[in-house]
């Protein structure tokens, strides 16, 4: 029997069904209402489901993600980051034929095209590499044009695959040409972290020396950022992707959207903030500042919008955080004693317990990036890099299923009609 609600406006009743979710919260479904001249105000579209998923799923009160029903704590303990992209876009975990096949897919697709590289010349050597990344993606589209017939459902696989193939090497190019250093070449002998990381860190030629402590914490990084729901970057990937754009387009507006620092800089803020307190002995006064409700200091890496108990991300990032600061042997780096004594603070202080003021992901993977020797600029490009396969899974399942182009309403709030005034008149 189909649930209904019945709202009654200036004295006319209307009766809404109420759809069933597979999990979490049914929802009113509103579509009728603008049949009888009415719709919903909702900024931020915090109550709004502006679409069905089968995708992800995010209960914040129990501190529960999933990934197409598996708990987010089990994949990054079980699973490869390549196994949860499979996941992500076919709905079903590979075989290890799948996943050889899969790889080798990626591995055929990653590599940017010599005179496409030219692209990074535009860019001055101080320019952040989001702006590069985003550039870069977008410019795909001029030599993948053949390719991006979106009612093709092998063409959107082939894109989908080559974005998660190439991300990594457009992201190391950002990095590379910020430093004035020659791009290095992927290797197809490396696993999809370690590629990365040698791309970034290595020379063309040479062996890969990057640690598997590392390799492996990166690769947890990337599984724990691949997908968070119907978020600001997603639903802009979707928004954009209902216009019937190319994909490289939507996945392009999904990173400037992901470049906000209430979104995907978070992490970037988090080293912000600690350069900003400058040293353990000024920690007391900083959290201080926090507390006063009058003073603009905000604690970044802690709570979350979504999760009111705990991060469940950040109990994994936990682990693998110190397990790189073991590894590095940077425990007397000056902002990691600054770290590590904010969040001492906040499991002790009630202030901050009864908040559920919790380190988040973006604390943990904010330490570990600095750790292991990634410049600040580039921690929002690898939240970029690890979000990808979700963005091009919610992409193409929009594009899977008759969808409608994104079209928000408003509530108006501005001058009635009145008459034009002539400019001698004024």
């Amino acid at each position: 029997m189909v649930q209904k609600v019945q709202i009654t406006i200036d004295g006319k009743s209307i009766e809404l069904n109420v759809l069933e979710a597979s999990e979490g919260n049914n929802v009113v479904d509103v579509r009728g209402l603008i049949a009888e001249g009415i719709f919903t105000y909702d900024p931020g579209f915090l109550s709004t489901a502006s679409c069905d998923s089968k995708i992800t799923y995010i209960d914040g009160d129990a501190g529960i993600l999933l990934y197409r029903g598996y708990a987010i704590e089990q994949l990054a303990s079980q699973a490869s980051h390549l196994e949860v992209c499979y996941l992500l876009l076919n709905g079903e975990l590979p075989s290890s034929t799948q996943l050889a096949e899969f790889d080798a897919s990626l591995k055929d697709k990653q590599t940017v095209d010599k005179q496409f590289q030219q692209i990074f010349n535009g860019f001055a050597r101080g320019a952040h590499p989001m702006s590069m990344v985003g550039a870069a993606i977008s410019g795909l589209a001029s030599l993948y044009h053949e390719s991006t017939d979106i009612t093709d459902a092998e063409n959107r696989k082939t894109t989908a695959q080559r974005l998660i193939a190439i991300i990594p090497t457009i992201a190391a190019m950002a990095y590379k040409h910020g430093r004035g250093e020659t791009f290095v070449e992927p290797d197809p002998s490396l696993g999809y972290a370690e590629n990365f990381l040698n791309m970034c860190f290595g020379e063309t030629g040479k062996p890969s020396t990057i640690s598997p402590v590392i390799a492996e914490a990166m690769d947890k990084i990337f599984i724990l950022h691949a997908d968070h729901e119907q978020n600001a970057s997603t639903s802009t990937v979707r928004m954009a992707g209902s216009t019937d754009c190319n994909p490289y387009a939507a996945i392009s507006a999904g990173v400037s959207a992901l470049w906000g620092p209430a979104h995907g800089g978070a992490n970037e803020a988090v080293l912000d903030m600690l350069m900003e307190i400058g040293d353990v002995s000024r920690v007391a006064e900083y959290v201080e500042k926090a507390k006063d409700k009058d003073d603009p200091f905000k604690l970044m890496g802690f709570g979350h919008r979504v999760y009111k108990n705990f991060d469940p991300r950040a109990k994994v990032m936990e682990s693998y955080c110190a397990a790189v600061l073991a590894e590095r042997g940077v425990e007397n780096d000056p902002l990691l004693k600054i770290a590590k004594a904010l969040e001492k603070i906040a499991r002790e202080d009630d202030y901050f317990i009864s908040r559920k003021l919790y380190p988040n992901i973006d604390f943990y993977s904010g330490i570990t990036l600095k750790a292991v020797g990634i410049p600040t600029e580039l921690f929002t490009v690898i939240f970029t890099l690890g979000r990808m396969p979700g963005w091009v899974t919610h992409w193409d399942e929009m594009l899977s299923a008759p969808y409608k182009i994104a079209r928000p309403r408003q509530l108006y709030l501005g001058e009635h009609q009145r008459d034009f005034i002539a400019l001698d008149a004024r």
